[in-house]
């Protein structure tokens, strides 16, 4: 987690990049050339290479070749495994690498600005301060990045790869089977013990605790194995299990901090999903959906009971294996209480409202489908079906409503649909429920009716309940979020002591 940017350390270099990393390797080389005393052009014939080729690998400008290194560690007289080394030889080369990798960055690049040229009579200390203003410049940006349209624009760049993909990962599909084979699940409804049992295998152990930090769902101390959980009496009302697992997912991805808006919502995603693909493996799921289909009996509240899971957990789950093993093409959406779509998912022609960027999260529905009309039903406790036309075509969709944390109202809803041309295999297509929607002609449900409107337009005013996150950036110095401060503090009270 990052610290508080008003009280940064200073600059640190970066960490080389995973595997052979041009610029550290020819760092190695003219330090171990240097430190023996040989000059570019002996090491040059040395190796029967032109002094501008070693001197090109020296600098990192290239990629280097095997067979070149072999000979250069031959003719330095060292083993070629200490010209591979991850970590620069010296803190003044560790300086030079992270300022030639900022420069070649395409931030540095936008600034227009010349090049640092680093020579010798470079003092270390300006070399420390201009890498520190480059990391204060990348800071800055980020923090400008992450703005409502930043995450607007990740979020419809995120949906459009799910939707190539038809919702489904097959490689978070075959890790959650590889985990739930180790702790020996065969099927049926994961319990709580099987899942104290992964974090187990995963050589993690559970602390539940009543002082959690308020911004997070769970904290994860790496350096003593522990993962500390809400106490049922402040864990709220949603799945425990649910909790557990996407920490555990976290863990099992590699994630880390993200650097951008992008990635926090792409490894928020994963875990989510590989979650539910533990909750609801994929094997017994399939064969479960597949029976129902036999029988044209699929239902989004059947396969909720069959796992355990909450109702929106299965119907997400049913849009990551509908597509893949039942050729049906679908749509899921979660709106709020005042229309507002939460997340949303289609591969099936669907028109969801969007933003000029393409985005869905935050656009109003029409008032005449599915996921807003069930807000207005007597009975909650029923499955509610509708048919809807709209200019993309006929959809029957399925929902229902949702309460809030503290449970106390309905505080968002959750629509699973298909075109008209796949109705035919889920149970509620009897449904005599119909609505027609002609947005975006605004028209449909964005005016009011002309008597109503004249009675009262000039002569009243509300003051609108803005959802925070159109109005905030992705806060600076956290985790998604997470006050870090609180979460390190936290973690000190409750380490263990030796």
């Amino acid at each position: 987690m990052s610290t508080d940017a008003t009280a940064r350390p200073a600059a640190r270099p970066t960490a080389p990049a995973a595997g052979l990393d041009a610029l550290t390797v020819g760092r190695r080389v003219r330090h171990l050339r240097t430190a023996r005393g040989m000059t570019l052009e002996e090491l040059a014939t040395a190796v029967g290479r032109a002094p501008s080729q070693v001197s090109v690998l020296e600098n990192g400008k290239r990629e280097p070749k095997l067979s070149l290194l072999q000979a250069v560690a031959a003719a330095l007289g060292c083993p070629l495994s200490e010209l591979l080394q991850e970590a620069p030889p010296t803190h003044r080369d560790a300086l030079e690498i992270t300022l030639e990798r900022h420069q070649r960055g395409a931030v540095f690049a936008g600034l227009g600005l010349p090049e640092v040229r680093v020579g010798r009579g470079l003092p270390t200390d300006v070399l420390e301060l201009v890498v520190g203003l480059q990391e204060e410049v990348l800071r800055l940006h980020a923090e400008r990045s992450a703005t409502p349209e930043e995450a607007r624009r990740a979020n419809a760049e995120l949906r459009a790869q799910w939707r190539a993909r038809d919702n489904h990962e097959p490689d978070l599909e075959r890790r959650a089977a590889e985990l739930l084979a180790a702790v020996g699940h065969t099927g049926g409804p994961l319990s709580q013990g099987r899942c104290a049992a992964l974090a187990a295998h995963l050589g993690l152990s559970l602390h539940y605790v009543s002082d959690l930090p308020p911004t997070t769902r769970s904290v994860t101390d790496l350096e003593h194995g522990r993962i500390y959980l809400p106490s049922a009496r402040v864990g709220g009302s949603g799945d425990p299990r649910t909790t557990l697992l996407q920490a555990l997912a976290s863990i099992v991805l590699g994630h880390e901090e993200p650097r951008s808006y992008a990635q926090l919502l792409r490894q928020r995603v994963e875990s989510n999903y590989l979650s539910a693909a533990l909750l609801m493996p994929q094997t017994s799921a399939v064969e479960f959906l597949r029976r129902a289909k036999a029988e044209r009996e699929l239902s989004v509240e059947d396969l909720r009971d069959a796992f355990a899971v909450p109702y929106e957990t299965a119907a997400h789950r049913l849009s990551n294996l509908a597509t893949v093993h039942l050729d049906l093409p679908v749509h899921f959406m979660k709106v709020d209480r005042a229309g507002r779509i939460l997340k949303a998912y289609e591969n099936d022609g669907v028109r969801f409202p969007t933003d000029a960027l393409g985005a869905v999260e935050g656009q109003p529905v029409c008032r005449h489908w599915t996921v807003r009309t069930v807000f207005d039903i007597a009975d909650q406790l029923s499955p509610y079906h509708q048919y809807t036309d709209t200019a993309a075509g006929t959809f029957w969709c399925t929902a229902r409503t949702q309460p809030s944390s503290s449970g106390d109202a309905l505080d968002h809803s959750v629509a699973l649909g298909v075109p008209y041309a796949h109705v035919k295999w889920f149970r509620g297509r009897a449904t005599a429920e119909r609505a027609t929607s002609r947005c975006p002609d605004p028209g449909c449900c964005r005016q009011a009716a002309p008597e109503v409107a004249a009675r009262w337009e000039g002569r009243a005013w509300a003051s609108p309940r803005t959802p925070a996150s159109l109005l905030a950036s992705t806060p600076v110095g956290s985790f998604g979020g997470v006050d870090t401060p609180d979460v390190y503090d936290f973690l000190q009270a409750h380490a263990p002591r030796s």
